[in-house]
């Protein structure tokens, strides 16, 4: 992936037709093509197709090849043991939605993720959404398809249930933002619902917005001046670059008409926007940080819109942001990314080509703190590589990283975040010849020594293997608690069986003991 440093505004679109080919194409402004209000989610009456329906996998579409190193160093973040006890309070396991929950999932793999509000939990995966009390933990609503968000609305939302999901929690103004695309035909569409209260249960602003081409694996976070979105973008199977979007948020909180705006970013891909965590609010007008990673390097750029005059919205950087060296997991594998090994005979997919979900971002006053990571290659297998990359007077600098790698197991498919007390906690998948694929997670409070994490704790031991698909995941997901600040609740998938297309789902709420 290209690292040429621009900054793009609509006069770009114009460079670029005279045969410039700037890393960041011009933005482009566009209303959604259609909107309503929903009546309250829990009064629709759910379809038979909701129950039973096919079983299909989604290929996630892979992203071109990092160029050649000149030479390979060693992993000098790498952290190969862990003696730190994890400074935890107990903690509880919730069954999410899966193949024992009497809903037939339609798509896989399972897209796991959601995220927690004042008084729910919302869980959406891939196909099937479930909405649970956070108190007696228990479904309030579903599962069911994730497009029973747009019955009555029509179009590719309504009759798509396509999966890619995305569920935030808008923090600020007390509001779920739901998402999923819809491309079983063209044009291609991305379908966002943002709740009218705080009741995930009741009505929604619903929005379509459309694309020429296909928008895949869409990620999203909340910021002040809007919703951010980013999209890999593919003509058949030609790899275009990224696009990265802004919903206009302060149009959909209030359930009116509300445009987009799109910068395309060439040679770029498995870009993530941050997603605000905390109470303190990022520096007046700061623009949304956008990331991805490339050779040895996070590369970060500055979304900053302007809704009054969208031709003076910018898309800046790319800044570069030198790492400890890395290989992408399974690199060598003859399918790239696959290479994690189970009981059985099937290798998994770690989806090493992108970061992973979400791009956490918190504001305390004297610093801004980014968290992320993606899977990276070990001496035998894999281990996560996660960085806390620090802004300080406008230069991101990495504060603290590291590749939790304490045996010899596979782990990879993670998700990270910070509490307001700076605790990191990092869930995440792991598996090994004797390790059926399986829930754990480390962290490290403020007070330990910087680039290293805890010992793993087991969260849920899986049993048996996955047969069919190969693929797993794509994501998962981690959010803090807007009650406390302290409770990080993490949700991703296990087998609990050996078989295909029947993974279950498992949320954890984990809060450290420091934390109050």
């Amino acid at each position: 992936m290209r690292t040429v440093r621009s900054v793009a505004t609509v006069a770009s679109a114009a460079c670029f037709l005279f045969g410039l080919a700037p890393s960041v194409l011009g933005q482009v402004t566009q209303n959604a093509i259609k909107f309503d209000t929903s009546p309250p989610l829990r009064s629709i009456q759910v379809p038979l197709r909701a129950q039973g329906a096919f079983l299909r996998e989604h290929r996630v579409k892979k992203l071109p090849p990092l160029p050649a190193k000149a030479a390979v160093r060693p992993d000098s973040a790498l952290q190969n043991q862990a003696t730190r006890p994890l400074p935890i309070d107990s903690f509880f396991v919730i069954p999410g939605i899966g193949h024992d929950t009497g809903y037939t999932i339609s798509g896989d793999p399972p897209d796991t993720n959601g995220s927690v509000g004042k008084m729910h939990y919302v869980q959406w995966v891939n196909t099937g959404l479930a909405i649970f009390d956070k108190s007696t933990r228990q479904k309030v609503l579903g599962p069911v398809d994730g497009n029973l968000l747009w019955t009555g609305f029509g179009g590719n939302c309504e009759n798509f249930n396509d999966g890619d999901p995305i569920v935030l929690y808008d923090k600020a103004a007390d509001r779920w933002m739901l998402t999923q695309f819809a491309v079983s035909g063209t044009p291609f569409s991305q379908c966002i619902a943002v709740s009218t209260s705080g009741d995930p249960t009741d009505t929604y602003a619903r929005y379509e917005y459309q694309f020429q081409d296909f928008n895949d694996y869409p990620k999203f976070g909340v910021w002040p001046d809007a919703y951010y979105g980013t999209f890999n973008m593919f003509r058949g199977n030609a790899f275009l670059g990224a696009k990265v979007c802004a919903f206009e948020r302060a149009m959909m909180v209030a359930g009116k008409a509300a445009r987009m705006q799109c910068f395309d970013l060439a040679n770029q891909g498995g870009v993530l926007p941050a997603d605000l965590d905390g109470t303190m609010s990022p520096p007046a007008d700061s623009p949304n940080y956008v990331m991805n990673f490339g050779n040895d390097q996070l590369n970060l750029w500055k979304f900053h819109v302007d809704w009054s005059s969208p031709a003076n919205s910018t898309l800046a950087g790319p800044t570069t942001i030198r790492t400890a060296p890395f290989e992408i997991a399974c690199k060598g594998a003859p399918n790239p990314g696959e290479c994690v090994t189970q009981p059985g005979p099937e290798l998994l997919d770690t989806l090493s080509d992108r970061l992973m979900f979400r791009l956490a971002y918190r504001n305390f006053g004297d610093h801004e703190a980014l968290l992320v990571n993606h899977a990276v290659a070990t001496a035998a297998s894999s281990g996560v590589r996660w960085y806390e990359v620090r802004n300080r007077n406008g230069t991101p600098t990495i504060f603290q990283q590291g590749t939790y790698a304490p045996d010899g197991a596979f782990r990879w498919m993670a998700s990270i975040a910070m509490d307001k007390a700076q605790n990191i906690l990092m869930g995440y998948s792991v598996s090994g010849p004797q390790t059926s694929p399986s829930i754990r997670f480390t962290g490290r409070s403020a007070a330990d020594p910087l680039n290293q994490m805890a010992v793993e704790q087991a969260a849920v031991t899986g049993t048996g293997s996955q047969t069919n698909p190969d693929r797993w995941g794509d994501y998962a997901s981690m959010s803090v608690d807007p009650t406390d600040d302290c409770t990080f609740w993490f949700s991703t998938q296990f087998v609990g069986e050996t078989g295909g297309f029947n993974w279950h789902t498992s949320i954890i709420p984990v809060k450290f003991s420091n934390c109050h």
